[in-house]
């Protein structure tokens, strides 16, 4: 699979403005001095600086030219000359206010506009016309010609103010960048702290090999506010922006991890994201993580992150109901074969045992566990009463049971089982075209009382039913008036009903779970999981976003709909039959 880039873009017309004197400067600076054509004066060496430009300090003004340089051609002289006689005597603005006085101008400083505007391509001096009923406003934007000059400041050493030179770890290994004051201390608090003292002409830094590699990524977003990564610098380019206090880059990258798990999963990176994001304390992230994996679990568990799982992320996962796995049996082997390979101490291996929801494996499974499963020899003793209560669950009815055991227990709560026992997948072909059905059976309960009893469920699926807030009122409409209403009111809904009278259920009630399969990277993975009673109009937000009239929908894979639809058996309501 190729490498996942993307590209953050930094937006802060603020600091722009406020960044956009000074820049100018510096751009004409390097502008006039890489022209090989058209020789301009050089800066005359000053103390507190690096590479001859002035220290940013107080009042900017122009740089001081040695004495035996000289300005090409008379005419622009002329012009400098004429330029400082119209500007003689208006210091002030009209209306008497204080208004920033402009650079000091001279012919060096002429020059350097004339040969700027030079250098733009024509095209980029094209402007925007907005017209309206009253007045035509013409927008220039010449914003893409000054990123890129920013962009090329990094590259010339000529004009920098600052050096950093990047030490890698303990080695003596070092990376030397030629910066600019201005734009460290306008994008970093921390770089503001380490130059207050004007004088300081080179800051001396220490990363690691993963952080030192990645540091020129960095100060190219100080320069330009973009920036384009793969997924495996995400970590390293955001502790780099934690450092450094680089806010709005942190919350990007934040956000560039939470919407991109889907393709971070082939690689490896998910756990390592939700480790990550418990030490800095993101809560989100750390709960979007966990989703993914509990949704996707049946894949995590044959992928290579199972075995990097931390202990306590392997005893969150397993408290989850919504885990989406073949049946409870796959989670036990995969657990055994986590508990072989981490060897966790023996207070983590019993809270994960116990975890273990053994009601829901059938008892010849379970013979075979205590049998053959070295784990489950090794610490039987920890998990014994969960294994008696289990088998006393099988050997009746769970309304029997209700009248004796406390069934609210997760124990007794269902996953969400991808087991043909347990649900169906379908495949709706063109969704958006008419409205389909299908029908399925499922098993009625997981004890083992009710092996042999099934339930047929009829299921309807409807790409653009209309909710009960668009539909026409008869009080306010008039005699025969009809309201009519557009397809696009419409949403998809679900309506999941039983064959059979539910006088026969025994008093177990039904949770209807649908899980949204899509593509990305060539890969399937549940990007949403629905849980209602009977239709997905309880849930409000089914496929709110999906917009399957568009063959181009991320919900639809070859033009297609994946759903898989899972009936989980519920007891809490038989827990009224033993008070």
């Amino acid at each position: 699979m190729g490498a996942v880039e993307t590209m953050f873009f930094r937006k802060s017309p603020s600091a722009m403005r406020c960044l956009l004197p000074f820049a100018t400067l510096l751009l004409l600076s390097a502008i006039a001095e890489g022209d090989a054509n058209k020789p301009l004066a050089l800066f005359t060496p000053q103390s507190g600086t690096s590479g001859g430009n002035p220290a940013l300090k107080g009042n900017f003004s122009g740089p001081e030219m040695s004495g035996d340089a000289a300005i090409q051609g008379p005419p622009v002289a002329e012009e400098a000359k004429n330029r400082r006689k119209d500007n003689e005597g208006k210091e002030e603005s009209p209306s008497g206010t204080s208004s920033i006085h402009s650079p000091k101008v001279t012919s060096h400083n002429v020059q350097r506009r004339v040969m700027a505007s030079r250098t733009i391509p024509p095209l980029t001096r094209s402007q925007k016309i907005d017209l309206n009923n009253e007045n035509t406003i013409a927008t220039i934007n010449h914003s893409s010609i000054l990123i890129d000059h920013l962009q090329g400041l990094l590259h010339n050493s000529n004009s920098s103010d600052i050096t950093l030179k990047v030490y890698t770890g303990n080695s003596d290994e070092v990376k030397v960048f030629h910066t600019h004051h201005l734009l460290l201390v306008l994008q970093s608090d921390v770089f503001e702290d380490l130059l207050l003292n004007q004088s300081v002409t080179t800051l001396v830094l220490h990363e690691t090999a993963e952080c030192a590699v990645l540091f020129e990524k960095l100060l190219r977003y100080f320069y330009c506010g973009e920036i384009t990564i793969l997924l495996s610098q995400v970590v390293p380019l955001h502790k780099l922006a934690a450092k450094y206090h680089v806010t709005a880059l942190q919350h990007g990258i934040i956000e560039y991890m939470s919407q991109h798990l889907a393709s971070a999963f082939p690689q490896g990176h998910v756990v390592s994201w939700y480790h990550y994001s418990a030490r800095i304390g993101n809560e989100d992230l750390q709960e979007r993580c966990k989703r993914f994996l509990a949704w996707n679990m049946s894949s995590v568990i044959h992928s290579q992150e199972w075995q990097t799982i931390s202990d306590d992320l392997m005893v969150a996962l397993l408290q989850r109901s919504d885990l989406v796995v073949e049946n409870e049996l796959e989670i036990y082997y995969a657990v055994e074969e986590w508990i072989k390979k981490n060897q966790p101490d023996v207070t983590v291996t019993e809270t994960v045992l116990k975890s273990i929801r053994y009601a829901m494996i059938s008892p010849q499974h379970l013979f075979h566990i205590q049998k053959q499963s070295p784990i489950m020899k090794e610490h039987y003793s920890s998990v014994h009463n969960l294994l008696f209560l289990t088998f006393q669950f099988h050997s009746t009815t769970p309304l029997v049971f209700a009248k004796y055991f406390d069934v609210n227990c997760s124990l007794f709560i269902p996953r969400n089982y991808l087991s043909s026992s347990w649900g169906s997948q379908w495949v709706i072909n063109n969704p958006a075209r008419d409205d389909r059905s299908t029908s399925f059976q499922t098993q009625l309960t997981p004890s083992n009382s009710d092996s042999s009893k099934r339930v047929t469920w009829n299921v309807l699926f409807s790409p653009r039913w209309l909710p009960v807030s668009f539909r026409p009122s008869y009080s306010s409409l008039g005699h025969g008036a009809v309201q009519a209403y557009s397809p696009e009111d419409g949403r998809p809904r679900i309506i999941i009903n039983p064959a059979t009278n539910s006088v026969s259920f025994a008093g177990v009630s039904f949770q209807k779970t649908v899980l949204v399969r899509v593509k990305q990277d060539g890969r399937s993975y549940v990007k949403h999981v629905y849980n209602f009673h009977q239709s997905t109009e309880e849930t409000g937000d089914f496929l709110l976003q999906a917009d399957l009239q568009k063959r181009s929908s991320e919900y639809l894979i070859d033009n297609s709909l994946h759903l898989h639809i899972i009936i989980k058996p519920i007891y809490q309501s038989l827990i009224k039959a033993i008070k």
